[in-house]
């Protein structure tokens, strides 16, 4: 299996994580409305319940319609229960006939398969043969793919703990010529592509949990999130891929605006976060056209951090203004060369040039950052008037310097300036959620307090602005605005930017 063949063929199979008989049933239920496949790991399950499930099974099956796989993991291979082979050996050997003649597959692990070569409980055409390592994705996968292909089972399933980015290149590999139908995936947040592109590169099923809280895996998105958000279905080889490199981007915002942009203009593209630690090595095996290990269209890149100084030395072009902030945060695939770019200065000043009018304004700037540097770029171009404050002095006047500004301590902030930008991560979900630059008794006289902290959307920050009267701008719109920038240098098209909004903005916003 080399390629999807039609859409018949894509299916995005649910694990049934319940661990109460009641609650088991009625995922199912669930499953049933959403999902292509479902898989019953009744090894979430304790004898008694277990036994109540497969009491109640046979009278549901008439409601159920989409292909069940019975899975009964051992705890070392990623079950919930301490099993023996002997176990399961007697729990398989003690299914109803209804049951077998109702799944469309059974899961035997390896060991069990090998137990049960001569007396398979279950007819062969129906089993799966796994192989699952938590700890790493080895080398040999390709001669394990091979060994469980001599059993006979009908189908091979190997899944591995991606621990980094180039790990999905040997699951990919393994899609390709494989002599059986194949599952093949890698865990963990470095293994995402390999869940997202499994059909389009001709798996049988990729695994989607019914909600937040139920995956039977690590990395494992929902069924949702692979069906509305990556269209894992309607992708095939031809697919554009995009997406965002960093060290820690399992809660980037990008995948929601980008994938709601492809779709909206009937694009076939998907975006998708990469978590990389060695941005040399991403680019030669996964970017540049004359290197790289994968077949596959990938056209560009969001880079975040800790990467945009990091990819410049990679690329064969950069644009001016990114040579001037001294970061890339775009790179655009064309033809066999990689072109970086910096949208974070549109991105920033957009939206306040849409709101005052800040040519020869007193503007503040919080911080000394990459963030500040965009943003005092921009501010330059505009002849503001520019004080940077900054906790570290040294560094805020080695930025005032290179843009003619002034530099004070953070400390030392008053409100002198007609506008405040915020660039310092205070006021970030997590440890300093709690946390403002400034107080509203030092934002006296402000006109404008504009904060590109997105997460969350109404910071302490921003609050303490209204309070002394002041406008206010969120981080969001920063988020937004250098998305569609690099929207379209990547594909010469203007984003979608109302729909962009909507995709990250929460409810009733």
């Amino acid at each position: 299996m080399t390629d999807k063949t039609s859409p018949a063929d894509s299916l995005i199979c649910a694990p049934i994580t319940e661990a109460r008989a009641a609650d088991f049933l009625a995922a199912l239920d669930e499953a049933q409305r959403i999902a292509d496949a479902i898989e019953l790991r009744l090894d979430y399950l304790n004898d008694e319940d277990r036994a109540r499930v497969l009491a109640e099974l046979p009278a549901r099956l008439a409601g159920v319609t989409k292909p069940l796989i019975f899975t009964f993991r051992p705890r070392e291979q990623g079950g919930r229960r301490d099993l023996s082979l002997a176990d399961r050996q007697t729990f398989w050997r003690s299914l109803p006939q209804a049951l077998i003649s109702a799944m469309a597959y059974a899961d035997f692990e390896l060991d069990l398969v090998a137990s049960l070569v001569a007396s398979s409980p279950i007819p062969w055409k129906k089993v799966i043969c796994s192989y699952h390592n938590f700890d790493e994705t080895p080398a040999n996968l390709a001669e394990i793919r091979d060994r469980i292909a001599r059993t006979p089972a009908a189908v091979i399933k190997i899944t591995t703990q991606a621990t980094r980015i180039t790990d999905c290149l040997r699951i990919f590999e393994l899609l390709e010529g494989s002599p059986k139908p194949i599952i093949a995936l890698a865990m963990g947040v470095p293994g995402l592509a390999t869940r997202v592109l499994a059909l389009s590169r001709g798996a049988l099923l990729t695994f989607g949990a019914l909600r937040r809280g139920a995956e039977s895996a690590s990395g494992q998105p929902t069924v949702a999130e692979l069906r509305d958000r990556y269209h894992v279905k309607q992708l095939s080889r031809a697919s554009e891929i995009f997406g965002v490199i960093g060290d820690s981007v399992g809660h980037s915002r990008s995948p929601l605006m980008h994938n709601a942009a492809f779709a909206a203009l009937g694009r076939d593209a998907v975006y998708l976060p990469f978590e990389v630690k060695d941005v040399g090595e991403f680019v030669r095996d996964f970017v540049r056209p004359a290197t790289r290990k994968i077949d596959w269209r990938l056209r560009g890149l969001s880079v975040t951090i800790p990467h945009k100084l990091a990819i410049m030395p990679q690329l064969d072009v950069i644009d001016p203004t990114a040579q001037r902030i001294g970061a890339v945060n775009t790179v655009v695939v064309e033809g066999n060369e990689l072109r970086g770019y910096n949208t974070d200065v549109i991105g920033a000043m957009k939206p306040l040039d849409e709101l005052i009018a800040v040519r020869d304004a007193r503007v503040a700037v919080l911080g000394a950052g990459g963030a500040a540097r965009a943003v005092c770029y921009g501010l330059s171009e505009r002849s503001a008037q520019v004080t940077i404050y900054a906790r570290d002095l040294v560094k805020a006047q080695r930025l005032a310097d290179e843009f003619k500004a002034q530099a004070a301590q953070l400390e030392d902030f008053d409100s002198g300036a007609e506008v405040v930008i915020n660039c310092t991560p205070l006021g970030m979900q997590g440890r300093s959620v709690e946390a403002s630059a400034a107080k509203s008794e030092q934002l006296g006289g402000v006109k404008l307090v504009y904060d590109l902290v997105y997460n969350p959307i109404e910071t302490v920050l921003l609050k303490e602005a209204r309070a002394a009267g002041c406008q206010t701008l969120g981080g969001l719109a920063m988020l937004v605005a250098q998305a569609a920038e690099q929207f379209r240098l990547w594909t010469g098209e203007e984003a979608p930017t109302e729909l962009m909004w909507q995709a990250v903005s929460p409810p009733g916003f």
